[in-house]
């Protein structure tokens, strides 16, 4: 039996050479394994952000910049949010396979029946200044539910796992409800067990006790798919984050905790506020012109938000879907001459045909269009990133199962590029 023989690359440092394995991608880019370097040559690499770096395996999400392609599962991003739904995405995610007919029912049921909060959760809010910022809200709220649901923190119990698994994508949208409901002085609303996940979110958020409330179920087809869009992505900032404090053996309410305190950047899950606020300040189509020559002048502050992303260098293929969901709701809600979304169809047109935006490859991102949608569904911008965080959760928590599912996984610990003083001596205060 002939041994297969490994692909090398071949690194030479101070005239020695050192044979690199190349681990094989089922697609994309193979991957280097410098596992070893340390040990034998005594030397780091460099990649400040980690942007060249693979800091794990993942059967997850697979993302191609180049060609703008999103896969969840080898699933293209375009085909699960058009003939799926969420629920049936966050099975995808968590159990490798799309669900068949009792898989989902069953899976569908267990989430419906774990939305409800302990009571004494509600009354956690309370502790809160009536104008706290929801996300502030959300972290707090979300990293003590390991002191309500003591039975599913032993991460080293499969079956606590699945029921924290299964809890944290339950209770996430009546965690993100409650936050809202207490940001405008509402009482809460409880989950309805009648009404499938994204309507009963809404629900959760728009009804009030004195009257009754129909989705809309265009509205809640729109939110579900936002959802899907947003469920992972590989692994960004938060995501990152969940895996490196998870590797700690963190629990998992604790990591996911931690993952939305990363969200909360703006340059993650901020992102879609910025671009609200962009299209906002330019007001008017005919303000544009102006404003695309302030982008273009290096010495102007000046940003396009929405535009271009750090990982896609083609067009962003949620940010398709995300259009046509925008103009399906304005439609629904009446909405025909909205000035931001006039400003918005301008700046696209201008991004796929000017030079400049060709040149350096700055598509419109779903960022550009969610902004959109979520105001005209009713929220404001402080939920923005509440509701990226709920879509995002089940991505985090897949991330986090597959982590522990690893026998390998160990802490993470990156190193560093010292630069800092070579050793020295204490001089006592008297003779400094």
């Amino acid at each position: 039996m002939t041994k297969k023989i490994r692909d090398q690359a071949t690194l030479t440092y101070k005239g020695k050479e050192y044979n690199l394995d190349v681990l094989k991608a089922s697609v994309g880019p193979d991957v280097i394994d410098i596992r070893g370097l340390y040990r034998d040559a005594n030397v780091f690499t460099y990649d400040p952000g980690f942007t060249a770096t693979a800091s794990t395996k993942s059967a997850l999400t697979f993302i191609d910049g180049g060609e703008g392609v999103l896969l969840y599962r080898g699933y293209p991003i375009d085909q699960l949010a058009e003939k799926g739904d969420f629920l049936e995405t966050c099975y995808l995610l968590l159990y490798g396979e799309l669900p068949n007919h009792s898989e989902r029912r069953e899976f569908v049921h267990a989430i419906t029946y774990h939305t409800m909060l302990h009571e004494q959760m509600n009354k956690f809010y309370n502790g809160f200044r009536r104008d706290a910022h929801p996300m502030a809200v959300m972290v707090a709220v979300v990293g003590a539910l390991s002191a309500f649901y003591h039975d599913s923190t032993d991460i080293n119990d499969p079956d606590q796992r699945e029921v924290a698994t299964r809890r944290m994508v339950a209770k996430m949208p009546t965690i993100a409800a409650n936050a809202y409901k207490y940001s405008i002085g509402q009482p809460f609303v409880f989950p309805r067990n009648d009404l499938d996940f994204s309507a009963n979110f809404l629900h959760m958020c728009f009804s009030v006790p004195t009257e009754e409330y129909k989705v809309n179920p265009i509205l809640a087809r729109a939110m579900d798919r936002i959802f899907i869009l947003h469920a992972d992505h590989e692994q960004n900032a938060s995501t990152s984050t969940v895996r490196l404090a998870g590797s700690s053996g963190a629990n998992p309410f604790a990591c996911i905790a931690a993952g939305i305190a990363s969200l909360w950047g703006p340059a993650h899950g901020g992102a879609n506020e910025a671009a609200l606020d962009m299209l906002t300040e330019i007001g008017d189509p005919a303000n544009i012109p102006r404003y695309i020559e302030k982008a273009k002048d290096k010495n102007d502050p000046f940003r396009l938000m929405g535009f271009g992303h750090r990982v896609y260098k083609n067009y962003d293929p949620r940010a398709k879907i995300m259009q046509k969901t925008a103009h399906e709701v304005l439609s629904e809600l009446g909405i025909k001459d909205d000035p931001l979304l006039d400003v918005a169809r301008e700046l696209e047109q201008i991004a796929l045909n000017d030079e400049y935006f060709i040149e350096k490859k700055l598509y419109p991102n779903i960022d550009f269009y969610s902004g959109i949608t979520l105001r005209a569904l009713g929220f404001p911008r402080s939920m923005f990133t509440v509701l990226f965080a709920v879509a995002r959760t089940v991505g985090w928590i897949a991330q986090w199962k597959e982590m522990m599912d690893d026998p390998k996984q160990k802490i993470g610990r990156p190193r560093q590029l010292y630069i800092g003083p070579e050793r020295r001596e204490y001089v006592p205060q008297s003779k400094r």
